[in-house]
């Protein structure tokens, strides 16, 4: 079996729901986003999302002509072919999106959902919800974590950083939504890098007073161990970070210095193989990890098979709207199937009705001011 080639298709979705941060707190609604395909000359292709400018001299270079199914070896390779530029932004971007479309690939054609070819003994992972809900009514914010509740789930993230006195308000909604669920709720915060080290300190000791927070995140930037070391040290709760990483490399001094408690990892890091290692390094250091959200929840396949994995981050914002299905959350679990590779693909019909000429870029950049002095919530 040999790799051929690849295809790719731009799309746009209407989320159910503008999402948003501190940084940008009016949010938006339409995600950009990539179909990829990665063929071979058996007619089986493995399937990713994203991948970027260097996807196609990736292929061309390392990919073309391989047997898909050492995908350890080629993601070595791949990471090797960067090496000069280093493993960071489009590289990265590209590496991730080709790698999980060659787990896929070998998952296929193993016959077996990814969560058996990975190794894991159960197709259940816990989730948490968040809303990336900044532009959201507190009516609205209310029946997002309802909503998620309702399923069993009773954990959530809110965005803060903004408005101290509306995020107090807005975590007493979420916390009282998640009750509902008859669970004791674990209440967590993200405020994306907004605050310096000694804000997170100060605004975190209001909230305590009040809530009991399991962590909050990105309460200083991502790469600042001893920032993030000293809000650690000085709250109750736990710090959590690293979901805009690239390489595993950026890990060991937060992790070497104890400077994060819980370590995100997301589809950024190099795909699944880089996710695997990251986890597996976080583990050395007794270290606990949660998976990011990602497109069908399919990153479930790869929290499944880690020891040290708490809870994935799952928002049920529409984003799945290409895809044939996506994993079901119940009883406060991501259940995933047993179709073969990621347990999905692409709905060619959906894909078609939604297709660009071009992908977009979803997101927004950092706030002016935002890290080094108070900047006023309008």
């Amino acid at each position: 079996m040999k790799i051929t080639g690849f295809r790719a298709q731009p799309y746009q979705i209407k989320l159910h729901r503008p999402i948003g941060d501190a940084n940008c707190p009016e949010g938006g609604q339409f995600m950009p986003g990539q179909a990829l395909f990665l063929d071979t000359d058996q007619g089986v292709s493995g399937i990713s999302f994203g991948g970027g400018a260097l996807v196609s001299q990736i292929v061309e270079h390392v990919l073309l002509g391989e047997d898909p199914r050492g995908v350890r070896g080629l993601w070595n390779r791949m990471v090797d072919y960067v090496f000069k530029g280093g493993h960071r932004g489009e590289a990265a971007a590209a590496v991730s999106a080709l790698d999980i479309a060659l787990w896929d690939l070998k998952a296929r054609l193993n016959g077996e959902p990814l969560w058996k070819t990975l190794g894991a003994s159960s197709p259940k992972v816990r989730a948490y919800a968040s809303g990336i809900d900044s532009p959201l009514s507190d009516d609205q914010l209310d029946a997002f974590y309802r909503g998620m509740a309702a399923r069993g789930v009773s954990a959530g993230k809110l965005k803060c950083g903004l408005d101290l006195e509306a995020d107090l308000r807005r975590i007493g909604i979420m916390r009282d939504a998640l009750a509902s669920s008859g669970q004791r709720p674990e209440l967590c915060i993200d405020v994306n890098e907004y605050w310096s080290p000694k804000q997170a300190i100060r605004y975190m000791h209001v909230i305590e007073e009040k809530f009991d927070i399991t962590w909050i995140e990105e309460p200083a930037r991502r790469w600042d161990a001893d920032g993030l070391r000293k809000v650690s040290d000085g709250i109750r709760a736990a710090v959590a970070s690293g979901e805009n990483l690239h390489s595993i490399d950026e890990y060991v001094p937060l992790l070497r210095n104890r400077a994060v408690d819980v370590v995100n990892v997301g589809i950024g890091t190099g795909g699944i193989t880089g996710a695997l290692q990251i986890a597996a390094l976080a583990y050395a250091f007794e270290t606990p990890v949660t998976m990011m959200n990602c497109a069908a929840n399919f990153l479930a396949h790869v929290a499944a098979v880690l020891p040290n994995h708490i809870m994935m981050e799952c928002l049920d914002n529409g984003r799945d709207a290409v895809l044939t299905h996506t994993h079901p959350i119940e009883d406060g679990h991501i259940v995933l199937n047993d179709e073969p590779g990621l347990g999905f693909t692409f709905d060619e019909e959906q894909l078609a009705a939604h297709a660009v000429d071009q992908a977009g870029r979803f997101g927004w950049g950092r706030r002016q001011g935002a890290g080094m002095y108070l900047v006023p919530p309008s």
